[in-house]
């Protein structure tokens, strides 16, 4: 097996963490920065309405994209699990469930969102100027949502073996295609923002080839067709960590799809503003969120080996990894708000509104940036429901705040009600967090509450 292939039960943890770790930024880091120049190109080819209309789609997009990056996420947790317990048969037939599931799982998701696209926009308030544009990007988008898919559940499958380099390749070329694209379809052909999305899909499709073709070259991982004929137990281990999961990244799209809804029955200001606002929170909580994708890995191997001593360690590591980035990049936001937002909009009343929410959420993005960290290591410990709840508090809150404050202090109430979401989450997963992990640390030999099977059931 590929020297790629990492196992994260042995050695030294903050090693192995880094050594995923700064692949897995590059990767994560350069799909942000696409997207950013994406939606630089859109706002500057085709003026603040495309801008605004490909980033009232942000929400919409999160709930359905969200949804199957969370039950990737899941499935890879499973997988990686039975790696670090070194069951090899059983790996192979959750990665043959896996692949049935993602299959029909696009189908399903493909066609529910292209026909729930229309009314989506109409709840979320959008301005009449705006639907055509929003329609026609969405509907290429999801049109071509196999395409994402597929990428997210094999690069999580790469992941939870270790290898975070291939994801990396696999983006460094699809983010070359998107932005060759969006060149030529934008200045060149004058597709507007169909062009943009159809950029999008294509580039996905890319970067999806790139990381099937690395799993198909990875010995333990050569399926026979007796490993597709599973019990449905099989299926019950994958949905039972993918779904909530995939539930908690869709609950808390509902919740920006909230925040979305009071912004725009603001006005377009108000939407352009928040459309720059999230790309920046995107981009800068992004180095955490690595953070805590390997954290993920890290503790899903190791939970399988039942090393609750390496959980802890590694946790150390990537909580300082969460640090130094809120130091780096919420200080850009609290003191170079003006500077950030004019790069993506011209507007002067939407860049004033942008620059009361930026500083706010510079001050407290250290809530969300430990979230990602503690959130994916008790995910990887195996439970997934308690995320899942923190996911429906980070939705009361974030409704709660935008409701009671919006007409009171305005845009603000945005950002107040992302901090209020991320310390609520935050303080549910600690405590989940703490509750598996310190009476295994206690054992001489640590029982796991959400044991793996020992005997795979097949048909």
């Amino acid at each position: 097996m590929s020297t790629k292939v990492t196992d994260f039960t042995r050695g030294d943890p903050a090693v192995h963490i880094m050594r995923f770790y700064w692949p897995l930024l590059l990767t994560s880091m350069l799909q942000q920065v696409y997207n950013f120049v994406d939606m630089m190109i859109v706002g500057q080819g085709l003026g603040d309405q495309a801008f605004t209309s490909v980033g009232n789609m942000g929400s919409i997009f999160f709930l359905i994209v969200g949804f199957s990056f969370g039950l990737a996420n899941g499935f890879g947790i499973v997988i990686a699990q039975s790696y670090g317990a070194k069951r090899k048969d059983e790996l192979r037939h959750r990665l043959a469930g896996t692949i049935t599931l993602t299959a029909f799982i696009s189908v399903i998701l493909t066609i529910a969102s292209i026909l729930f696209l229309p009314f989506a926009l109409r709840l979320l308030n959008t301005d009449a100027s705006l639907m055509k544009d929003c329609l026609t990007y969405g509907y290429i988008i999801f049109g071509g949502l196999t395409a994402s898919i597929c990428y997210n559940v094999s690069a999580s499958l790469l992941r939870a073996l270790g290898d975070s380099k291939t994801p990396l390749t696999a983006i460094i070329i699809s983010s070359i295609v998107n932005l060759v694209l969006d060149a030529l379809f934008i200045f060149v052909l004058h597709t507007g923002v169909g062009g943009a999305a159809a950029a999008t899909v294509i580039s996905q499709a890319v970067s999806t080839v790139v990381c099937v073709l690395r799993l198909t070259q990875i010995d333990i991982l050569h399926l026979k067709k007796s490993d597709f004929e599973n019990d449905r137990h099989v299926y019950i281990d994958l949905f039972r960590n993918g779904i909530p999961m995939a539930l908690m990244n869709s609950i808390t799209a509902i919740g920006c799809m909230t925040v979305q809804h009071f912004i725009n029955s603001h006005g377009v200001d108000y939407t352009t503003a928040y459309s720059a606002c999230s790309k920046y929170l995107n981009l800068f909580m992004n180095p955490a969120a690595t953070a805590g994708n390997a954290m993920g890995a890290y503790t899903s191997q190791n939970y399988g080996a039942g090393r609750f001593d390496r959980i802890k360690q590694g946790l150390r590591v990537c909580l300082k990894i969460s640090f130094v980035t809120y130091i780096c990049l919420g200080s850009l936001m609290v003191f170079f708000p003006e500077t950030l937002v004019r790069i993506l909009i011209q507007g002067d009343a939407a860049v004033e509104l942008a620059c009361d929410f930026l500083p706010v959420c510079g001050v407290f993005i250290i809530a969300v940036d430990c979230l990602f960290v503690v959130r994916n290591g008790v995910q990887g410990m195996g439970d997934p429901v308690r995320p899942m709840w923190s996911g429906v508090l980070e939705m009361a809150l974030r409704i709660a705040a935008i409701c009671l404050l919006i007409d009171r202090i305005g845009f603000k109430a945005a950002a107040v009600a992302e901090v209020c979401a991320w310390s609520g989450a935050l303080l549910v997963n600690i405590f989940a967090f703490c509750r598996i992990l310190l009476p295994n640390l206690k054992c001489e030999k640590p029982a796991l509450k959400y044991a793996l099977p020992h005997k795979l059931k097949v048909r």
